[in-house]
């Protein structure tokens, strides 16, 4: 094997997807400071008991390990960003009111979450700590809707929700080991109703008979209904119902929103571990899964000392593009190599005005790179003149 083959699931990026992963990062972060959140760089490497401590559990088995040489503790490399965050919420600004938070850098996965996926997604995300209300919810997902839009995604967008409090309510009082909880987690996943009832045969009624009805319970807004009389008698079911199309309900009457598709989905447990209340997925034509997640994670900050509200959503910019067109290229304008003053200077003017100039190289006139030239700097009457090729 090749000494320069990269590992799987790994990949360089060439330079004209890595110019569109950087002006789609550069758009994301402008629309989030738009709304008012603040850019946060946490770093790559932590402490593992940090990164893996009280929600951070999760993301054991997606976390790269290694010994530090400097004090001989356990480090990680960071599978996802929220706990970071959520750590510089509670310690470092320390605010009593809201915070509204972003960011976007590598988080490094022990294998792909997904087919085809890359094991290091360049993760975008934002997040608001200190507020219970629907608005933050209400605001996250406009957040994410409008960084779509920037990135030039409007046509068959689906925001799908539910809410993790439902299926915590159905087990409320029920038996059962982590191990029976993550096969029933993974029955109602896949909607497999004979698995589900095999599982919860020895359940109270309630809950066997609750959980049953969850694998129906998809579809658009009629489904809220339905689950109100399927789920009826559980406080905490419908306070999260009412919750759901509540926020369904404001989503449609903004401008901008209206029309979008928004579906439900009440047996989708994805990160039900993580999430305290409304989860959502955003899809969008060309991707596999959700290419945007997020919700309600109001436990996040506990382990850090400051339990709070939280709620926000990430997704990965490299998957982003790849949905995206492939951009032109760049327009440039292309300029003879010469040590002449006035042409060096008239570069510099062009540069400083936001041009792209190339300068070819000596015996390089006919390379082709991702620059679209379209326009030359030529010498007439002594002066240096822009000119369409």
């Amino acid at each position: 094997m090749s000494a320069w083959v990269l590992p799987d699931h790994i990949a360089d990026v060439l330079p004209s997807e890595a110019r569109h992963i950087e002006e789609l990062r550069r758009q994301l972060l402008d629309t989030a400071r738009g709304y008012g959140y603040e850019l946060v760089m946490p770093p790559l490497l932590e402490h593992l008991e940090s990164l893996l401590s009280g929600t951070g559990e999760a993301l054991d088995l997606q976390t790269f390990k290694l010994v530090d040489q400097l004090s001989g503790r356990s480090m990680g490399l960071r599978a996802d960003t929220t706990p970071q965050v959520a750590r510089i919420d509670a310690h470092l600004l320390n605010r009593d009111g809201v915070a509204r938070l972003c960011y976007c850098g590598p988080v490094l996965h022990t294998r792909p979450d997904r087919p085809h996926a890359t094991r290091e997604p360049l993760q975008f995300g934002a997040e608001i700590y200190g507020h219970a209300g629907l608005e933050a919810d209400t605001e996250t997902l406009l957040l994410a809707l409008d960084c779509l839009q920037a990135a030039g995604l409007e046509e068959g967008v689906i925001v799908d929700l539910a809410d993790a409090r439902i299926v915590r309510a159905l087990f409320e009082g029920v038996p059962i080991d982590p191990a029976g909880l993550a096969r029933v987690h993974a029955a109602l996943a896949a909607k497999d109703a004979s698995e589900l009832d095999s599982l919860t045969k020895n359940f109270p009624a309630a809950a066997r008979d609750g959980l049953r009805a969850l694998v129906q319970l998809y579809g658009d807004a009629s489904v809220l209904d339905e689950a109100a009389k399927a789920l009826k008698g559980t406080p905490a079911v419908a306070a999260a119902l009412a919750d759901l199309k509540q926020l369904a309900a404001g989503l449609q009457g903004v401008e901008g929103v209206k029309g979008r598709e928004i579906s439900f989905d009440l047996a989708d447990l994805r990160g039900y571990a993580y999430y305290s209340g409304m989860r959502f997925g955003i899809y969008v034509p060309g991707a596999a899964d959700s290419l945007v997640r997020g919700g309600r994670y109001d436990e996040v900050g506990a382990v850090f000392g400051r339990n709070r509200p939280a709620v926000g959503f990430s997704l990965d910019v490299r998957e982003l593009v790849g949905v995206l067109p492939a951009r032109p290229l760049r327009a440039a304008i292309r300029a003879p190599w010469s040590d002449a003053a006035g042409l060096r200077q008239a570069i510099a003017q062009l540069r400083k005005a936001g041009e792209t100039v190339v300068c070819v190289l000596p015996g390089h006139g006919s390379e082709i790179d991702e620059f679209h030239c379209d326009r030359e700097l030529v010498e007439q009457a002594g002066q240096w003149n822009v000119r369409a090729i």
